[in-house]
């Protein structure tokens, strides 16, 4: 996607060759003619903006825009607007790449145990339901994993 700024340097590129006019190159770059006639208004600010992005990128390497326009707002009380030094940020292409998360991959994994008798391990676990008349039950209970009894169930709370 090109930016309208490039489009209408392009449009007047062609204009000023005498190749077509105004109207004309605004229809074809898809641009309205007030953007054609825009000129930035280039503050020597913005160059001082840039000049203390710089040197926080490369002073803190890990910090993002946040940390920085906090650092510039709080700590030395320049108090300019986020959006323009974000803007400024961008142009400087200091933005951090979204990292990809990395998968763990395991070597082996590790073979299910096998129960021999009963007693030899028990599961726990809360239970959530709702009777026909609209009311919620919550219970305790705890299982025997060897023949999946069901050990013993306690109601929590009222019915």
């Amino acid at each position: 996607m090109v930016r309208p700024s490039r489009r209408r340097e392009v449009a007047k590129e062609f204009v000023c060759k005498g190749l077509i006019n105004v109207h004309s190159a605004c229809i074809a770059f898809s641009i309205s003619e007030t953007c054609y006639r825009y000129h930035p208004m280039l503050s020597d600010e913005n160059a001082f903006i840039a000049e203390w992005l710089m040197k926080l990128a490369r002073c803190h390497r890990n910090w993002g825009f946040k940390l920085c326009f906090l650092y510039l707002r709080n700590v030395k009380g320049f108090h300019w607007n986020h959006k323009r030094v974000y803007r400024i940020y961008r142009e400087l292409e200091l933005n951090f790449r979204i990292k990809p998360k990395k998968r763990l991959y395991r070597d082996k994994p590790e073979p299910l145990s096998v129960l021999m008798s009963i007693n030899q391990t028990w599961s726990m676990d809360f239970m959530h339901d709702q009777l026909s008349d609209g009311r919620n039950f919550r219970a305790f209970n705890v299982i025997d994993d060897f023949n999946r009894e069901g050990l013993g169930s306690r109601h929590l709370g009222r019915p």
